[in-house]
């Protein structure tokens, strides 16, 4: 028998696609897959249960760190113990022109692609945004953004490794669908767009 056909007709297996470094995503790192869905699981109920908002939160953390390390500096001047190991706070002027550079080349390349779009340049590009920008304004109505981002991290965290497990069974089918919606746009172009097309070149002819 011969290899089973793949979804976008690749070679190559999904693992090795996405590469080694991607192993949390396909639970080849149970502990550290783990660990991240209960940090999240965490942080919405955090967020979501208990009211907090990330600017409440992200205040008290840095409220609660800054009195723990006044207090530690105060107490290890008047008793002579050592103050607290802090590393140097400063950003070098290279790190800021690196990033600067980077943001720069990021945002210019955003701007060209936005004006091809608003002068009809691109209009492939135009309409894939426009689906894009109303899915999340349909998704944006259903749910909050932190439930959003929860379900999904969830969603990239399983449905890889669920697919790379049911790898074979998962394309089989898909493509068996695909070839049937092939079928039927064949079968509505010969039907209805050649006659629409053949009515309209009549038309023109009486004309």
């Amino acid at each position: 028998m011969g290899s089973p056909e793949r979804l976008f007709s690749r070679k190559r297996t999904l693992h090795e696609i996405l590469g080694g470094g991607l192993d949390v995503i396909l639970w080849r790192q149970k502990d550290v897959t783990m660990r991240i869905l209960l940090v999240a699981l965490a942080a919405w109920v955090v967020f979501e249960k208990s009211g907090y908002t990330l600017l409440s939160l992200v205040s008290s953390v840095l409220l609660l760190l800054f009195v723990i390390l006044f207090l530690w500096a105060k107490s290890a001047a008047i008793l002579n113990r050592p103050a607290p190991p802090l590393p140097e706070l400063q950003l070098s002027e290279e790190m800021v022109n690196e990033a600067a550079a980077i943001i720069r080349t990021r945002v210019n390349a955003l701007l060209l692609v936005s004006q091809d779009m608003s002068l009809g340049k691109d209009s492939r590009l135009f309409f894939k945004v426009a689906a894009y920008l109303l899915l999340i304004y349909f998704v944006g109505g259903l749910t909050d953004f932190l439930t959003f981002s929860y379900t999904s991290l969830v969603i990239v965290l399983t449905i890889p490794a669920f697919y790379e497990r049911c790898e074979d069974y998962v394309d089989k089918y898909v493509m068996m669908g695909y070839r049937r919606l092939l079928q039927l746009y064949v079968k509505l172009d010969e039907e209805y767009v050649n006659r629409f097309q053949h009515l309209v070149l009549e038309k023109k002819k009486l004309r």
